[in-house]
């Protein structure tokens, strides 16, 4: 049976007692319109989803749709951007061409648009599990230098990289206490991607000494002010999870079982983290069949939701590439409870 409140509900969840598995879902343009077909809109009311979540606004959207913007789009740090009509785009012209901040100007976080629909989400949602985005650490760096050149620029420039990483948290810092001192809600999400499909973007190493005591100065602002703490990262970042708990985070996400053992997961971290995702994107949901679906489902909430800490989701927003069938089958099971 379903609980009846979902702020009591996915608390318990965080501190592992045993409880039904919640779910959640991120869609894509093509799959939100594929769901809403069939479940109606807004699909978060729809579903009865126990989370819900939103970002400050960006002058580019998550997905900016080329009918509106065009071939690209700039977003507040002035990368440049790709547009797609079935996913996020790609960001294409890096900001910084070279390793030198002299010339560049970070983003105000307080500008009055980034916040004119939160208050009145807040309320609207204020019976359900309610988790806003506050930015991207790594991952923006890597938009505004360039992935390649940012990796050299460990090495050859470690000055540089960590002013750019300052620069950025700052923005999230500035972002953060706009959103406490206005706003009631639960929990804070950083978007940061660390991992490959078979390791770390970053040797682990690296990534202490240049991105963790970042995500620390967040990770305890966040805390401090009462806080859960969500963390998005893709791919394998087996090596750094134990980093992560010692910083405080609550909820590890999307845990892709195409990048990390799942059963591993659960087995040695558990009792300290809860875990959101683990569905097969890339394999099951766009190559099985509904009823393989369904009995991924149902084996996840068994093994994963044993003694509380998971939510079961997809291990990445859901693409265009899922068939029809296997969307339905995946709600429709994850709403059994």
């Amino acid at each position: 049976m379903r609980p009846s409140d979902d702020k009591k509900w996915i608390e318990a969840v965080i501190n592992h007692k045993e409880m039904p598995v919640p779910y959640n879902f991120m869609f894509s343009p093509v799959s939100l319109k594929i769901a809403e077909q069939r479940y109606g809109s807004p699909v978060s009311e729809a579903l009865s989803l126990p989370i819900r979540m939103i970002s400050p606004k960006s002058i580019k959207p998550l997905y900016a749709d080329p009918e509106i913007f065009g071939d690209t789009a700039v977003d507040e740090y002035g990368v440049l951007w790709s547009t797609s009509s079935i996913d996020r785009g790609a960001p294409i012209g890096p900001v910084l061409k070279e390793p030198d901040l002299s010339g560049y100007r970070f983003p105000d976080p307080g500008l009055p648009y980034r916040f004119e629909d939160i208050e009145n989400w807040c309320e609207k949602q204020k019976i359900h599990y309610r988790i806003i985005w506050v930015g991207d650490l790594w991952e923006r760096a890597t938009f505004m230098r360039g992935m390649a050149n940012l990796l050299v620029d460990t090495i050859e420039n470690p000055d540089f990289v960590l002013d750019l990483l300052r620069g950025i948290t700052d923005y999230i810092i500035g972002t953060m206490e706009i959103l406490f001192e206005r706003f009631e809600f639960e929990a804070i999400a950083l978007s940061d991607d660390y991992g490959t499909q078979k390791g770390m973007l970053i040797s682990p190493e690296l990534w202490r000494r240049f991105v963790k005591p970042f995500v620390k100065e967040i990770y305890n602002f966040g805390i401090k002010n009462d806080k859960r703490i969500f963390q998005h990262s893709c791919g394998n970042i087996l090596p750094i999870i134990p980093d992560l708990i010692e910083l405080g985070l609550d909820i590890l996400h999307p845990i892709q079982p195409e990048a990390m053992n799942l059963q591993y997961l659960k087995r040695e971290f558990g009792m300290d983290l809860c875990f959101c995702g683990g569905i097969s994107t890339q394999n099951l949901l766009v190559r099985g069949g509904p009823q393989d679906i369904r009995d991924e489902v149902k084996r996840l909430k068994e093994t994963m939701g044993k003694e509380g800490g998971y939510i079961l989701e997809p291990g990445i927003t859901i693409q265009a590439d899922v068939p029809p069938e296997n969307l339905y089958a995946l709600i429709d099971e994850a709403m059994n409870l």
